[in-house]
């Protein structure tokens, strides 16, 4: 690979140990620096004009980036954008702007100034608020980057009683940051829930509440034509077959869970009150 797209590949910026490492030679980082295609932002570091923001700050404190700020570069999900870079920077020195963890104790990503995922995870237990913990734990896990078990084998002890609390919430399988969230906000209001349960005639539904209300949780592929018939028809047979249908969106899930939990339990209430039975079913017929 050619001095630039190697650079590029590692977010933008790379150590000169790296770099002469990987078989380039001072004469081509010294040629680069003077054609404008290289730039020297800290000491022993080459980076291009573009080079990213939490690469650089992790090279600038001679750090890592852990916990959300790293979750990018093993692709799991994230509820909101970091408000401030999460560094591993070992020394316990505290540094403006930064979140500091604890120092890693796992084999670091490859390719970037970035944490082992075993460390990004546990300091994001240890860090982040139950849901934005939960939701990055269940794409590593769902995804098999890493075991629940090995990462609950991590948090012995009385002062992880709250991280582990987050892994008895993750579930076998979540197709979406959505699936997750709902399924914690539906038992947390006690409420039972299957996830991804075939229906006769229906197929696979998102979640069967109390066996007989299926939510189903729409992401931005459910608004194509095709998509939206699709989805119609399915509902009208699983009325059929004795299910009554509520959908949500993101805005639904992520931002307005109580509004939605209480929908769902609403309409559990008006089916035992024989709301939607045919009327010799209902009381006073």
């Amino acid at each position: 690979m050619e001095l630039l797209g190697f650079v590029r590949h590692r977010g933008g910026a790379v150590k000169r140990s790296d770099l002469l490492q990987a078989g380039f030679r001072r004469l081509q980082l010294d040629s680069a620096v003077r054609a404008g295609q290289l730039y020297r932002p800290f000491r022993g570091v080459y980076a291009t004009r573009n080079a990213d923001d939490g690469v650089l700050a992790a090279f600038r404190a001679n750090a890592r980036l852990t916990c959300i700020s790293a979750a990018r570069f093993y692709n799991l999900w994230t509820l909101r954008p970091e408000a401030a870079f999460h560094l591993s920077c070992g020394n316990g020195v505290p540094k403006a702007g930064v979140v500091d963890h604890a120092p890693c104790t796992h084999a670091p990503h490859p390719a970037y100034p970035v944490a082992g995922l075993a460390d990004v995870l546990l300091h994001a237990l240890r860090c982040l608020p139950e849901l934005d913990a939960l939701v990055l734990v269940q794409s590593a896990t769902g995804s098999g980057q890493i075991s629940a078990a090995f990462v609950r084998k991590k948090l012995a002890g009385n002062r992880n009683g709250r991280a582990r609390a987050v892994l008895d919430l993750l579930i076998p399988r979540a197709d979406s940051v959505l699936e997750i969230l709902a399924h914690t906000h539906f038992v947390g209001a006690g409420l039972r829930v299957r996830m991804h349960v075939i229906l006769p005639g229906v197929g696979e539904v998102d979640c069967l509440v109390e066996e007989c209300v299926v939510v189903e949780l729409d992401g931005s592929s459910h608004f194509e034509p095709r998509q939206v018939k699709k989805d119609h028809r399915r509902n009208n047979v699983g009325m059929l077959g004795g299910h009554l249908t509520l959908r949500y969106y993101y805005d639904d899930v992520v931002h307005h869970p109580t509004a939605m939990v209480e929908q769902v339990q609403a309409v559990l209430r008006l089916r035992a009150l024989g709301r939607f039975a045919p009327g010799w079913f209902a009381p006073g017929w």
